[in-house]
């Protein structure tokens, strides 16, 4: 006989599922509107007063460039405003993949106005006022280094899905381990979201931890061991000590429970480092902000080298050849925006390997896969349906267990076709 059991893993959740840092970054990049917003009104109200009808039309680039960000911003916004809306069947967490899709859009289109010019410039070549044109572009390049500094949190960290396709965080997936405890159940996590890695106790439910009742000591393959004390922080317990690399080692955690102290034990691997394990880490409302800001300013670079060019050797072609090179530079970052969101909100797999990891856990124990799917619902927050057939006597719950060490699991629906005999 064939029993199915359906299990939402989080039930009674709120189904919020934006990114950790979904505050920070909305008054980051309001901060960036904010600092355009007065460069564009400085360049034509100066434009206006001097006469220059290069400043005018570098304002009226700036404001292009504010609007793109007002986007970003307004995404954030909607997506806090509307986060506990029923209507969203699945949370308003891609609300800034849907901003970074109409962003990379309006950068294709950039670029091809831009390779339009060019082009233009290279077959009927047009006289530059040198002089004006230079200080404006190094004047475009500062604010877009301002801006750019500004929307990374005013510091060069490894803010999850802040750069463009270069960020190596661990596969926080399988860096936390749900424990039982007896008198309750902790998370066990290796914690390195901007910050040097620690590890982190957090209790799930009333279960009280206190860092005198708590040490981890990790045994390293080569026999290398190493303690770890904890400080009491909000809510949770954090080492004293940062985590040396590899994250390959056994972890003994030692708790004291019923004035007794009780020995749990935990494996970690070494992850790669492929950007397939973090891209559904990334915000890439962000991202998208940060390609409009890093594409002005790779242009900026590429029109002042071509402008001294120009006017030093009088070569003329320099300055729309730079053009043509930025528009290039703008389209492959527009393309790769539009791969990666595109792929989000038509609800593709985000991390092949994530699946692949879910299946070998259950599996591993005779059990077998019918039917996966695993789609991004926000930044660093994952949902997946799994309908899975046994002949043992086990319910969805006992694989709810199972996958709970896979930490960005936010929404977790599994189906139990039982085929265990009567006997």
């Amino acid at each position: 006989m064939t029993v199915d059991r359906t299990i939402d893993r989080f039930a009674a959740h709120d189904h919020v599922f934006l990114g950790e840092d979904h505050d920070k970054a909305a008054r980051r990049t309001w901060a960036v509107i904010v600092l355009c917003g007065a460069m564009m009104i400085a360049e034509i109200v100066g434009g206006a007063l001097f006469g220059s009808l290069a400043l005018i039309a570098d304002g009226l680039h700036m404001s292009t460039h504010a609007g793109a960000l007002l986007l970003a911003a307004l995404a954030y916004a909607y997506a806090r405003k509307h986060a506990n809306d029923r209507n969203f069947t699945f949370g308003t967490g891609k609300f800034g993949d849907l901003a970074g899709y109409s962003s990379a859009i309006i950068l294709a289109m950039i670029a091809l106005l831009i390779g339009y010019e060019a082009v233009s410039r290279f077959l009927s070549p047009v006289a530059i006022s040198f002089n004006e044109a230079i200080p404006i572009a190094v004047l475009g390049l500062a604010v877009n280094l301002v801006s750019a500094w500004l929307l990374s949190g005013g510091h060069h960290g490894h803010d999850h899905g802040h750069s463009l396709g270069h960020e190596h965080p661990h596969y926080h997936g399988e860096d936390v381990r749900r424990i039982d405890v007896v008198a309750g159940v902790i998370e066990l996590e290796v914690f390195e979201n901007g910050v040097p890695p620690r590890f982190r106790l957090r209790p799930l439910d009333s279960l009280r931890l206190h860092a005198s009742h708590a040490a981890i000591e990790i045994i390293r393959p080569a026999g290398g061991r190493q303690m770890f004390t904890f400080a009491d922080r909000e809510g949770y317990l954090e080492s004293l000590d940062e985590i040396p690399e590899p994250h390959e080692f056994v972890v003994k955690l030692r708790l004291k429970q019923d004035d007794q102290f009780k020995e749990f034990e935990e494996s970690f691997e070494e992850h790669g480092h492929e950007a397939s394990g973090s891209a559904h880490h990334r915000d890439n409302n962000m991202r998208a902000a940060i390609v409009h800001v890093a594409a002005d300013a790779a242009v900026s670079v590429l029109v002042i080298v071509g402008l001294l060019l120009a006017r030093t050797f009088g070569w003329l072609w320099m300055d729309p050849l730079a053009g043509l090179i930025g528009a290039v530079v703008i389209a492959n970052w527009s393309f790769g925006l539009l791969r990666d969101t595109g792929g989000i909100l038509l609800d593709r797999n985000p991390d092949p390997r994530m699946a692949e990891k879910i299946r070998q856990t259950i599996e591993s124990e005779g059990d077998r896969v019918t039917d996966l799917h695993l789609w991004r619902l926000g930044p660093g927050h994952l949902g997946a349906i799994v309908a899975i057939t046994t002949e043992k006597h086990r319910g969805a719950e006992y694989y709810r267990r199972n996958l709970g060490k896979f930490g960005d699991l936010s929404h977790l629906t599994i189906e139990v076709s039982n085929h265990a005999s009567a006997g």
